[in-house]
């Protein structure tokens, strides 16, 4: 998943992960902002698996034997 970053006026970092609405997250440093993003998108991941939702982003990933 591609994570869009800037910096904004007041120094803090924001990243965002378009392909998941929603997933945005500051830092005080690039890094942390990006660590913020992924660990968010995970649980918005982790949620939709719950709900018996699609994640188009991962439906490649998974393989169940039969």
């Amino acid at each position: 998943m591609r994570i869009e970053i800037e910096r904004e006026e007041d120094g803090r970092w924001i990243a965002e992960i378009p392909e998941i609405p929603g997933v945005m997250a500051y830092g005080d440093t690039r890094k942390r902002a990006i660590s913020k993003a992924e660990a968010l998108a995970l649980r918005v991941m982790a949620d939709r698996l719950e709900h018996e939702e699609d994640i188009p982003e991962l439906k490649e990933v998974f393989a169940v034997s039969a």
